[in-house]
């Protein structure tokens, strides 16, 4: 084993990265056996120096995190700071300086991925960043080394565990949604501005992350269809009952059946409670991936939180350290395929409405002649009438969902239709 020790800078000592640093410490020698080389926590940059981090040593504590990166002897710099800047420029500047780098920032990746990946190839050096999506649960590198042999199709999961917390305990107890956001939030799962996490900006970032390894394209966050979660209520849950589904907020990767374009979204959904992905509750993450050769996979676990982040964190540490030992690279962007990126009309799905309707003879035919004129074909319809008001259910088969939105926006302008009242896309069957 190599005596000398790889230096590692850490940006950043919140929740994860406090893990990160009492892992290193903990696990010193383990991780010195697996890598081969001891590893020096060298520098711990942060915003409040005066705070007290236990286990770490207040001389490594600075506020220059640019210092710290421009040193020269640093191996390795961990980056859990999040946000734009100043981690884009940090982390340039890594590079530039000979340091490789491990990242947990999703929305860095999903905007600025290309870049960073063509800095770190500059410069010779590794950008790993197996937390940046589903905490604990390896994914990136199943998708970008054990599955490169393979051709993968669609990527379905649940990758944050704030938004289905809310909806499991929505489905469990029949909460509305402000009531099981509450509850989320006494217990530490929702942040005091919960926007990233259930107008779906987080699972967004994820998505576009996911699309990008998986069909070897540029896939940036701006290409991702994003719906939240906030309009979901208790009765969406019952006609989700009713149908034997329960509701998820999804994020889909899908490449098209002839293989040109792909196609990246994040949006509630009725799933049947036969899918896996059905069972998945509380905080959990889960993501279901399906490829010519290995056929479904899936993986599931903690997405979040302290010590199942550093987790993926140490993994990409020991890896790109072991890279540095043996005057190696890993795995940069694989963008060769360069496929289009299609908008949401071009996906094929199925849509859940509901419509609040005048109870009166003719409505259903006039509803019905709405959908044939857009080239949609109805699977099924309830209809629940009461004091001259009705309400109306209509599942769809698949069909683009171009033609569907505009089959909404037409049924809202029919004098007969009162409002529509929910819509939500019908995946996993």
């Amino acid at each position: 084993m190599r005596t000398r020790p790889l230096k590692v800078a850490l940006l950043g000592c919140g929740v994860v990265g406090s893990e990160v640093a009492r892992i290193m410490t903990t696990h010193a020698d383990d991780l010195a056996a697996r890598i081969g080389a001891p590893v020096e926590l060298a520098g711990v940059a942060v915003r409040r120096p005066a705070k007290v981090r236990e286990g770490i040593d207040p001389s490594l504590v600075t506020t220059d995190a640019t210092a710290l990166v421009k040193r020269g002897d640093i191996d390795v710099v961990v980056e859990v700071i999040g946000g734009i800047e100043p981690a884009r420029s940090l982390i340039t500047t890594a590079f530039e300086h000979g340091a490789s780098v491990v990242s947990a920032n999703k929305a860095l990746l999903a905007q600025d991925g290309a870049a960073l990946h063509a800095a770190a190839g500059a410069h010779g050096r590794d950008l790993y960043y197996e937390a940046a999506v589903a905490g604990a649960i390896p994914l990136i590198r199943p998708l970008r080394e054990s599955l490169a042999g393979d051709k993968v199709n669609r990527v379905l999961g649940i990758v944050n565990g704030t938004t289905n917390f809310i909806l499991d305990k929505m489905d469990s107890t029949g909460a509305g949604y402000q009531e099981a956001l509450d509850e989320a939030t006494a217990l530490g799962y929702a942040e005091a501005d919960p926007t990233a996490d259930v107008e779906g900006f987080d699972a967004a970032a994820k998505a576009a992350i996911l699309a990008g390894i998986a069909f070897h394209t540029r896939v940036r966050l701006d290409d991702v269809y994003r719906e939240g979660m906030t309009e979901v209520t208790a009765a969406d849950f019952r006609s989700a009952k009713e149908m034997g589904c329960t509701i998820k907020l999804l994020a889909i990767c899908e490449r098209s059946a002839d293989g040109t374009s792909v196609t990246a979204r994040v949006h509630p959904a009725m799933i049947p409670l036969s899918h896996p992905l059905a069972s998945v509750r509380g905080a959990y993450n889960a993501v279901f991936v399906e490829s010519d050769a290995a056929g479904q996979l899936m993986f599931y676990g903690p997405g979040a939180g302290g010590s199942p982040t550093a987790s993926a964190v140490l993994g990409d540490l020991v890896a790109v350290c072991r890279n540095r030992l043996n005057g190696a690279t890993g795995p940069g962007e694989s963008a060769y395929a360069d496929l289009t990126v299609s908008p949401m009309g071009d996906v094929v799905t199925r849509y859940h409405i509901s419509l609040d309707v005048a109870d009166k003879p003719g409505v259903l035919a006039q509803v019905a002649t709405v959908f044939a004129e857009h080239g949609v074909s109805i699977d099924t319809v309830r209809q629940q009438g009461k004091d001259g008001e009705a309400s109306l259910v209509v599942v769809t088969h698949r069909a683009f969902d171009a033609s569907l939105s505009g089959t909404v926006e037409a049924l809202r302008k029919l004098d007969t239709v009162r409002g529509v009242a929910s819509i939500m896309r019908v995946e996993g069957e």
